[in-house]
């Protein structure tokens, strides 16, 4: 089996790619050199396209899309074209355009196109039961520090109108946590973001984002992107209490985390099962992202 990761333009795909080693051989294209460099001094043996098409032109069984949002688009049609199964690192879109691109491509192809946060599949989320019956609010607190765009790291992902800055970027393990709950059936209904620490950030550190589903539950995610620790709880309020679950990196991060989990679901897909995150509850979640960074203007800078 042979599976290529197209691009490694965040972190995911590094541990994407510890996973698959163990499955699969691996074959890889990024542009910038030094995070290729980065990827073969871990597997020496993978095998490095210099182009998309060439990557393609391998016939790998699935591909790992992991590309900067505004590249998307382009990038997945190509992958589709292939017929394999394509896991797109989160988030598949950051802005209206993007997701009315990324929405026409895949709808078509849906059953073999998974985009999620991987905290969909940590277990500490997947064995926790809930019945919607009686709830009356959720919540979920985002703790995920962004300190290092502060420092000039992967600006595109701390632009507004490209990657769509923390609110997007973090906020989104909340809100995947919450339509993984309780459906898609979800609109927004408020957002806003601001910077309460690192000042030359392009979006903000710190937003809320309020949401509503049809049968009346109201749902907020806190995202706080000035950490020291990596966490993210899950809150279901009912009249007789509140249940909790509480997702962070143990002695097995991957494991902890879902790292390892989302791979699993992509090497099923591969063997034939659709994906198992319907298209519908993903479009939903990202409608509810970029509705919210359309309603937040980027944070100020504490006075």
């Amino acid at each position: 089996m042979l599976v290529a990761l197209a691009g490694l333009a965040t972190s995911h795909p590094y541990a994407d790619a510890r996973s698959l080693g163990r499955h699969a051989d691996l074959a890889v294209w990024e542009p910038d050199p030094e995070r290729l460099r980065v990827f073969t001094d871990e597997h020496p043996r993978a095998v490095v396209a210099d182009s998309l098409a060439t990557l393609l032109a391998t016939r790998p069984d699935g591909v790992v899309l992991t590309v900067p949002g505004p590249r998307v688009p382009g990038a997945l049609e190509a992958v589709l074209e292939t017929g394999a199964p394509v896991f797109v690192n989160k988030p598949a879109a950051a802005t209206r355009h993007q997701l009315d691109m990324v929405d026409r491509l895949v709808t078509p192809a849906a059953d073999r196109v998974m985009s999620t946060s991987v905290l969909r599949f940590a277990p500490a989320f997947t064995s926790f039961k809930m019945d919607a019956g009686d709830v009356l609010a959720v919540r979920v607190t985002v703790r995920h520090d962004v300190g290092l765009w502060s420092t000039g790291y992967n600006p595109w992902q701390d632009t507004p109108g490209e990657g769509g800055g923390t609110l997007v970027t973090m906020g989104v393990h909340g809100v995947e946590l919450l339509v993984a709950l309780l459906g898609s059936d979800v609109r927004l209904v408020g957002a806003a973001g601001s910077i309460r620490a690192y000042e030359g950030l392009r979006s903000e550190d710190t937003g809320v984002l309020a949401m509503r589903w049809a049968n009346g539950i109201p749902g907020t995610v806190e995202v706080l992107g000035v950490s020291d620790e990596e966490s993210y709880e899950v809150v279901v309020h009912r009249r007789g209490g509140s249940e909790s679950v509480l997702i962070e990196a143990g002695a097995a991060p991957a494991h902890d985390l879902g790292y390892e989990g989302v791979i699993e679901a992509f090497l099923a897909m591969i063997a034939g099962a659709p994906s198992p995150v319907p298209w519908s509850q993903t479009r939903a979640i990202l409608d509810v992202l970029v509705s919210a960074r359309e309603a937040a203007a980027p944070g100020s800078s504490p006075s």
